[in-house]
């Protein structure tokens, strides 16, 4: 039968870990630690065994008449069943209480706009706590405590015609005053119209890469890598010149194709 994950002691909750006594023992009703030094060959508490270990079963007891730490030493033939919490089982209770969210997109040209051929895509996602980071949560029962920290690593955009794009930061937001510049951070520039495409657009995705670092009370830490992803559309179009009479006082405005 495989040892419980609950410590208990007389049916209440007992904390799993005690950085003195050990690790508690639902079986014995007590912490255990192997006794160091080992008791010499043929000292009583052996029971005449020549195997196995010596442990220090240790507990609190006289929570009525005033608290006293009782100690006694048992013989077992092996490594006693004591409840070691999983830390990896409180990361993700950590991960949870972060409420990671989907990346917030942001493109221009953005929704409702159409974007021209061989001109420049900006691409950006704004940073919150859950959708960027960092963010830190813990969790914990007793004897054992997770801290975790998260923090998006990268955003692999898809573009839709093919090409993915990496950008390793949130991106630059565009600004009108940039013109037709292309972004310094995260872009993309397509070679095609959306004309032939469902609805007569790039379906685009943004897949947040999140590095998330734990490390426990005993010492012990790891990594995880989560993803995160949102969806977007981006129309392409294409300019086409006008021909207009060069007698003609009125500038000539171009036109982009249209579905």
């Amino acid at each position: 039968m495989e040892a419980k994950t609950v410590c208990e002691f007389d049916g209440d909750a007992q904390k799993c870990l005690d950085t003195v006594l050990g690790y508690w023992s639902n079986e014995h009703q007590c912490y255990l630690k192997r006794t160091s030094p080992q008791p010499p060959p043929g000292d009583p508490v052996w029971e005449g065994h020549t195997d196995g270990s010596i442990w220090d079963c240790s507990r609190e007891q006289g929570y009525h008449l005033g608290r006293h730490l009782v100690v006694k030493r048992i013989w077992l033939p092996g490594r006693p069943e004591t409840v070691i919490p999983d830390p990896e089982v409180l990361v993700y209770q950590a991960i949870a209480e972060m409420k990671l969210s989907p990346p917030l997109i942001k493109t221009a040209p953005g929704v409702g706009q159409i974007g021209l051929v061989n001109l420049p895509v900006w691409l950006w996602v704004t940073k919150t706590e859950n959708t960027w980071g960092p963010i830190v949560r813990s969790a914990s029962v007793p004897g054992l405590s997770v801290t975790a920290t998260a923090q998006v690593k990268a955003i692999n955009w898809s573009m839709g015609d093919g090409e993915t794009v990496r950008c390793e930061g949130p991106g630059t937001p565009y600004d009108k005053s940039m013109g037709v510049k292309s972004s310094p951070t995260c872009g993309h520039r397509y070679v095609k119209t959306s004309q032939k495409l469902p609805n007569c657009r790039y379906p685009v995705t943004a897949v947040a890469q999140w590095d998330i670092t734990w490390q426990s009370t005993l010492g012990d830490g790891g990594q995880i890598s989560m993803t995160q992803q949102a969806a977007t559309q981006l129309r392409i179009g294409q300019a086409v010149p006008v021909l207009v009479d060069p007698n003609d006082a009125a500038p000539a405005t171009p036109t982009t194709s249209t579905c």
